[in-house]
């Protein structure tokens, strides 16, 4: 089978898949704050220097709270979550906590005896995106710009 080649975007393309790129992060920065206020925790500022963003499949958030208390979100493609600060070092370090936390997640559900479809289903999905989490954090080209 042959495999085609991707041509070079337009100047015009990339300028339209930045814009995308562009909503889908105020997209997810939104939907972050409403995550943490459902929480309780009232987000003050975002620490935007530890953020990563791999449009459109996963963000990950570095928040201060008005508690002086700091926090990693993760949104996306996936279910939104939080963690404070010490969980992990940096955002790649976020990745792999949640996807950790996940994993084990899913596991006490389905260790529950649950027979609930839906509790099931959210099981499964919180599986498939802790895997999905770990590869990218396995990914050592996509963290070649990180601070070491």
């Amino acid at each position: 089978m042959e495999q085609k080649q991707a041509r070079p975007l337009t100047p015009e393309e990339q300028a339209e898949a930045q814009k995308q790129s562009v909503i889908w992060q105020r997209e997810c920065f939104q939907s972050a704050q409403k995550h943490l206020a459902e929480k309780g925790i009232i987000p003050q500022t975002v620490l935007d220097k530890e953020c990563r963003f791999i449009a459109p499949l996963v963000a990950v958030w570095k928040f201060k709270a008005q508690n002086g208390k700091v926090y990693w979100v993760i949104n996306g493609r996936l279910p939104a979550d939080h963690a404070g600060v010490e969980a992990a070092d940096s955002a790649r370090e976020a990745l792999r906590y949640f996807s950790m936390q996940w994993q084990l997640k899913a596991d006490q559900i389905m260790q529950s005896g649950a027979v609930d479809k839906t509790k099931v289903d959210f099981a499964n999905l919180l599986i498939n995106r802790a895997h999905g989490l770990y590869e990218l954090f396995e990914k050592e080209e996509m963290w070649q710009n990180e601070p070491a």
